[in-house]
């Protein structure tokens, strides 16, 4: 061979081993391994039951169920608030909201959000390369500086926060503005009828997947739906046994099917994590126009196991085993450091309460939670309950029950709850009663005694406002004229 041949082979070999070297590598298998798209669809209000596969009576969800096939169905998935804002935020951040200073649901009239120097999912995967994108309800803030693309999305169409805060409201008639459709960080439009929200919607998540095919990306599609007011368009109005409730959810399931056609089509699916769940549970004053729980006790704005477990699923083909089911406890907050596992991604710099929870979802042998616990807050900084493994808490407090023996409305205007104590803490074992109907505490003291040893070193971290106490790593949310650091 040549001398002028031989070297421009063996520079050849070193450019080619060169490049190899700085390819991203799957540590398990050491081969290229693409980074995975992310769809995350986020519905609101949405019960427990209000699934095929989770028990929906009087109408069908064959995409969810499809997905559930597919996939892993999460029954014991569960938010870290059972009410909009405060939930929304745990889920982007991996923090407990009342961490971030982010409780209740934020109105028209809030100056204050998601502090921008908190980092969700979207900024965390950002730096890789991520196209990023929010269809749908925001509510962390609807002021300039609080806006999704604030806060890593590279683009937002949809409502700041929830349908209901609008001139019809049925308690509050002409309380709120026009209702705000915004696109990016401009109001496009003010809604006076919602019937195409959830196909409006559908119709820009599939143009987001689209258009973002060579990936990677993050499509957060959060509905508006099953939120009261409760609208469905013409291709669902009276398709359900189950009155209009069940005509949104049909319509939200349909949505679903069309968001995984997107994906088959430019054969996407087979990396993309698909995760399915709701925002709390059901607004059960609502009566017809709210969802059901199965046998779960309350629904949302309680820390029974009605407000805060709700539907879970997951697909990743290849990478989540189909067609199984988890009975492990996890938690929202787990989304991010899972996602950045996965992605190899940077976790925050601040504190966050989540942890990895991969093993768990690839169904590892002997994989267990990394939590010793979740602790379940709500109203101002209550820590109203706890769970550890099997076992759940639930520490004194008043709680919103619906008046015994009352009639639940039909047309879409809520009955007011009723207050109720809890003088004493209670246990149970949701393996056994997840309807929270048996009371175990005189039986283990020893288990309430360990819980309330953890339920001490929360309120430590974060507080307890029922003991007047503050916790010592709560944060700031970002408030207009601070400098929110």
């Amino acid at each position: 061979m040549k001398k002028a041949a031989f070297t421009e082979l063996v520079l050849g070999i070193l450019f080619s081993s060169l490049v190899l070297s700085c390819t991203d590598r799957n540590p398990d298998t050491e081969t290229a391994a693409p980074l995975p798209n992310i769809v995350l669809i986020f519905t609101d209000d949405q019960g427990y039951a209000d699934v095929g596969v989770f028990g929906a009576k009087g109408y069908e969800t064959p995409h969810l169920d499809q997905l559930a096939r597919e996939g892993v169905q999460l029954t014991n998935f569960h938010v870290a608030n059972a009410v909009c804002s405060a939930s929304r935020a745990s889920l982007l951040t991996g923090c407990y909201s009342n961490r971030l200073g982010i409780f209740g649901a934020l109105s028209h009239e809030s100056e204050h959000g998601l502090n921008p120097a908190e980092e969700t999912i979207a900024e965390v995967l950002k730096p890789l390369g991520y196209a990023t994108g929010i269809v749908g309800k925001w509510h962390l803030g609807h002021k300039s500086p609080f806006l999704p693309t604030k806060q890593g999305f590279d683009e937002f169409y949809g409502l700041p926060y929830s349908n209901d805060m609008w001139p019809y409201h049925p308690e509050r008639p002409n309380f709120y503005p026009p209702l705000p459709l915004y696109e990016n960080e401009v109001v496009i439009d003010t809604l006076e009828d919602q019937r195409m929200l959830t196909t409006w919607y559908t119709e820009r998540a599939v143009d987001f997947i689209k258009r973002e095919k060579d990936g990677p990306f993050f499509l957060y599609l959060a509905h508006s739906m099953p939120h009261v007011p409760l609208f469905v368009s013409d291709k669902f109005r009276g398709k359900s046994e189950n009155g209009l409730y069940g005509d949104v959810i049909m319509e939200i399931d349909w949505s679903v099917g069309r968001v995984m056609e997107a994906l088959e089509q430019p054969g996407l699916a087979e990396n993309t994590l698909v995760i399915f769940a709701s925002d709390n549970g059901p607004w059960l004053s609502y009566g017809s126009h709210a969802g059901s729980t199965g046998k779960l006790k309350e629904g949302k704005g309680t820390s029974w196991e009605g407000g805060v477990r709700v539907p879970g699923i997951m697909k990743w083909p290849g990478k989540i085993p189909a067609g199984t089911v988890m009975d492990q406890p996890v938690m929202t907050i787990d989304l991010l450091p899972t996602l950045a596992h996965l992605t190899g991604a940077d976790l925050p710099v601040k504190k966050i309460d989540g942890k990895n929870i991969w093993p768990l979802l690839a169904q590892e042998a002997g994989a267990r939670s990394p939590h010793d616990a979740y602790y379940i807050y709500y109203n101002r900084n209550e820590l109203q309950a706890l769970l550890m493994n099997n076992w759940k808490l639930v520490l004194p407090h008043r709680y919103r029950s619906l008046p015994k023996n009352s009639e639940l409305p039909n047309d879409g205007t809520p009955i007011r709850y009723e207050m109720v104590a809890l003088e004493e803490p209670a246990l149970f074992d949701l393996s056994k009663d997840p309807g929270e109907s048996l009371n175990l505490a005189d039986q283990h003291p020893e288990v309430v005694e360990e819980m309330i040893k953890l339920a001490e070193r929360a309120r430590e971290d974060m507080g307890d406002a029922l003991q007047d106490r503050e916790g010592a790593n709560n944060r700031l949310p970002g408030r207009l004229g601070v400098t929110n650091e």
